[in-house]
């Protein structure tokens, strides 16, 4: 499966979290897993530790996201956005596999394809806020 796909997969698990308590997501997330079919554990492996990658440093991500995001706090943005931001700002801050620039664009991607009209322009504007004024460097 190619990081893409994984990336995708990866946004509707955390899209769902949204939905379910912490305890149904456990189920929730073997439920998921087993809808996709033919799924090489290494896959499913990269998958849900990136999940829970990105659940570690929310506090933190959703804190960098206040701040860049004037006048829309998270709690304000629309679920996909949201999700879709969550999941840029953990690579593009803690995930040194992923090169910027394709963090970004797959988070506009993914904003346009399941988000509103407006999603795609709204992602890339705090995305490239965040990468052109970040003072923090991507560490684990």
């Amino acid at each position: 499966m190619r990081r893409r796909e994984q990336r995708e997969h990866i946004f509707k698990l955390l899209f769902m979290r949204e939905f379910n308590s912490e305890d149904e997501m456990n189920e929730q997330l073997s439920l998921y897993f087993d809808s996709l079919g033919e799924l090489s554990e290494e896959d499913q492996e990269y998958m849900r530790s990136k999940y829970n990658h990105v659940l570690e440093h929310l506090d933190e991500i959703d804190e960098l996201l206040n701040q860049t995001s004037h006048g829309w706090k998270t709690k304000r943005m629309s679920r996909v956005d949201l999700t879709a931001l969550r999941l840029a700002v953990y690579e593009l801050k803690f995930d040194q596999d992923v090169p910027v620039g394709v963090a970004i664009n797959e988070a506009v991607e993914l904003a346009k394809r399941f988000g509103g009209e407006a999603s795609g322009s709204f992602v890339n504007g705090i995305l490239g806020k965040i990468a052109n004024g970040g003072s923090e460097d991507k560490s684990e």
